[in-house]
């Protein structure tokens, strides 16, 4: 099959790593902890993809802005608690090593820090698989465009060669404000029904339906 792509860029959490439960349930333990109204289920997974002090501000916007860090450390300790019971979805790493042996370049685009991501990466064994990665604590965070701008200038390619997956809408505002094409999973933090303002390419309902549409179109 022909290459379409040569930058293909994921979102870590919800697309690659299963963390979505997880990660709304420490955000809504963490306001029970500072004493805040405890987002729903959907509101807490809606913030997942974004930096991690606009995900606070919205899920908790009642808190005062001088508590945030503390809200924040409540946050990452019930992250910690449980992250070694996180696991890649189902898939994912034959659907990595196929397109690496296509030669596409692999990116993360995430909104987790870079000690995160990094402890994550090397958890799973997955570092040898990316050639780059940005995070939201060294570059401005989803839905902003600049980790793709940065991806696309360290590998020198354009935006009609570049993909980006994710399962949220600030990943795929991300992807068109950079002027990249995008695919929605749906298996993730948002409804797939949400997507269709931003024109996904294709909208994947597993690993495997992923796989197969970048193996014949990416």
């Amino acid at each position: 099959m022909p290459r379409h792509f040569d930058l293909i860029a994921f979102d870590w959490d919800g697309t690659l790593y299963d963390s979505t439960a997880f990660i709304t349930r420490a955000i809504q333990a963490a306001c029970r902890d500072v004493g805040v109204a405890e987002p729903s289920t959907q509101q807490a997974s809606y913030v997942i993809g974004l930096g991690l002090q606009d995900a606070l501000m919205h899920a908790a916007p009642d808190l005062p802005v001088q508590r945030y860090p503390e809200l924040a450390r409540a946050y990452r300790r019930h992250y910690l608690s449980g992250r070694d019971e996180l696991v890649l979805f189902d898939g994912v790493l034959p659907m990595l090593h196929g397109l690496k042996g296509r030669n596409h370049c692999l990116a993360v685009a995430t909104g987790k820090s870079r000690r995160g991501l990094d402890e994550a990466l090397a958890a799973v064994e997955l570092a040898g698989l990316f050639d780059g990665t940005r995070t939201a604590d060294e570059t401005a965070p989803k839905p902003d465009p600049t980790m793709l701008l940065e991806l696309m200038r360290e590998f020198g390619t354009v935006p009609e060669r570049t993909l980006m997956i994710g399962d949220t809408t600030h990943d795929l505002q991300m992807a068109r404000s950079a002027g990249v094409a995008c695919i929605g999973v749906s298996y993730g933090a948002h409804p797939h029904a949400a997507f269709d303002a931003f024109a996904p390419r294709f909208v994947a309902h597993s690993t495997a339906e992923l796989h197969d549409w970048l193996i014949a179109h990416g």
